[in-house]
């Protein structure tokens, strides 16, 4: 936030306190004074509402909202002033106000109050971003209040949930702080998807942040895919799978939310609501865990005949998710400050082709310390990131996004820039000397017996005129993929329609995955 907004005003709380030192004891007042209060007060909910729509705009990286902020609490110094001056006009009502708008900007600015030393409760920095991102969000933040949220009482905190906590708090914080923030962008598809199942948010939150970090793209080695890792079968299931463009739903958001949390409610409808058996199913195979709750008759799941039944690879699983959701619960008992994320969902026009990688340069980091092409990618899963989206497509976004993209990315010296960077050849950088310049030494053999052929040659002979070069052979209609290529940059290079390129080569969108030395067939190629 610009330090003009965030500089202080001259209303000090002690000014403040001087004020209503001054103000007389309300009296009775005649009509021609009551309209006049009325049209102080009147101004400064005016003023009031300038400021709230100045702090948006500074959200937004909008440059006009710095002196639309310091203008608006110009305008409530000066209704303040006219209040004192005026006959029945209460400043203590207006002075509530006018700190109610301080709060909101030091909110705003992520600013953050000293320890009062009270009983840990649920965070409120935690809950606020949450109520103004989306519009249900003042009933899903209920959840996250400690005082009213059922989790807690779902799920057994015991020293393996402790543990988990610890790795969550240790070696792998800066995992969960990236699974909060990727979290956040995605939050306004995803979190309607649980919520309308009743199921906890948090536990979205923990699997999320297990199986994924939050990245749309993940892929295992086995073949788990998507923010959820659903395998191929079981995406089938739930109707996730390639679609009539080829592309993955596994990789859709909303798509991968909608059938986890169909998921996770037929597993706890068979294993009477157990959130660590579920998991384990989730994990570990549906089968196995029905077979354990069975045959235990329906122990707990830390129970020594349930618990050793299960692979180590659950056994793990199930407390690192249930840590996860309990400090996305309690994040101040744990000293876990969250980044605030301005989410708001929005969508870009683009006025011009582009790709996320450009779009990554030219937004910067305003508001992130990494950027935001994670943002992007898991906002937009269709595309690749190095792929070229043309001119008037609409994307999905945030607000903030939006804001920088209008300001940096249309066009200016940082579009200029970011432009260069991305259209940059690295095979432009490679030097080709000509024999010209050739300096080195070359054998030729015997130097006196060509003088002597010299010495008889009467004349020597005209040289030729040198023949113009003949063209450039055609680039040959296959190229060997070499380290570090991806589909997106060979399709760049040789101008390729990337479907048809992808279609030709067996390749399936999103992850396009190459080999070094893999040949590929250059079809629906310009050059």
């Amino acid at each position: 936030m610009p330090v003009s907004l965030l500089s202080a005003r001259p209303w000090s709380l002690l000014l403040a306190t001087s004020l209503l030192t001054v103000v007389p004891a309300a009296h009775a007042i005649s009509a021609r004074d009551k309209v006049k209060v009325d049209a102080i007060e009147a101004r400064m909910t005016v003023a009031e509402k300038r400021y709230s729509d100045a702090l948006v705009l500074v959200a937004n990286a909008d440059p006009k909202g710095a002196s639309e902020g310091d203008a608006a609490l110009e305008d409530m110094e000066d209704v303040i002033s006219a209040c004192i001056a005026q006959k029945g006009c209460q400043v203590s009502n207006l002075l509530a106000t006018y700190k109610r708008l301080l709060k909101q900007r030091a909110d705003a600015s992520g600013s953050a109050e000293g320890e009062d030393g009270g009983p840990l409760e649920a965070d409120p920095d935690h809950i606020a971003p949450l109520i103004a991102d989306v519009p249900e969000a003042a009933r899903a933040a209920a959840l996250l209040n400690d005082h009213r949220h059922a989790f807690d009482d779902m799920v057994e905190y015991n020293p393996a949930i402790q543990a988990g906590i610890r790795r969550w708090l240790t070696d792998m914080r800066p995992s969960l702080l990236t699974s909060y923030e990727n979290y956040m962008n995605l939050r306004a598809v995803m979190w309607p998807e649980w919520e309308k199942d009743a199921l906890p948010e948090a536990l979205l939150f923990g699997i999320m942040a297990k199986e994924s970090n939050g990245r749309v793209h993940a892929s295992s080695r086995v073949g788990a895919a998507g923010l959820m890792q659903f395998m191929p079968a079981t995406g089938r299931r739930f109707g996730l799978g390639p679609d009539g463009t080829g592309f993955d739903t596994r990789f859709d958001p909303r798509s991968a939310a909608s059938a986890s949390a169909d998921y996770m409610n037929e597993r706890m409808r068979g294993l009477n609501k157990n959130i660590e058996y579920a998991l384990a199913a989730y994990n570990g195979g549906e089968g196995r865990a029905a077979r354990i709750y069975r045959e235990t008759g329906g122990q707990s799941f830390w129970t020594d005949t349930s618990y050793n039944q299960f692979p180590g690879e659950t056994k793990d699983y199930v407390p690192m998710v249930i840590a996860a959701a309990w400090i996305f619960l309690h994040p101040q008992q744990y000293g876990v400050e969250f980044p605030k994320i301005n989410a708001q969902p929005a969508t870009i026009r683009l006025a011009k082709s582009t790709t996320i990688y450009e779009l990554t340069i030219c937004l910067g980091s305003t508001g992130t310390r990494d950027g935001y092409m994670r943002a992007l990618r898991n906002l937009n899963p269709r595309y690749e990131a190095d792929g070229w989206i043309p001119s008037g497509t609409t994307i999905n976004a945030t607000t903030r996004i939006a804001g920088l993209y209008n300001r940096y990315c249309v066009s200016g010296p940082r579009a200029d820039l970011a432009r260069a960077l991305i259209t940059a050849d690295l095979n432009a950088a490679i030097k080709r000397p000509s024999a010209a310049s050739f300096t080195g030494s070359v054998a030729v053999g015997d130097v006196q017996a060509m003088q002597a052929a010299q010495a008889v040659a009467p004349v020597a002979a005209p040289v030729a005129a040198p023949r113009p070069a003949a063209p450039a052979r055609r680039a040959a209609r296959s190229y060997k993929v070499a380290r570090g290529d991806t589909l997106g940059g060979i399709a760049s290079r040789f101008q390729c329609e990337l479907p048809a390129l992808a279609r030709a080569n067996g390749l399936r969108a999103p992850a396009y995955a190459l080999k070094p030395g893999q040949n590929l067939k250059l079809e629906g190629c310009g050059r």
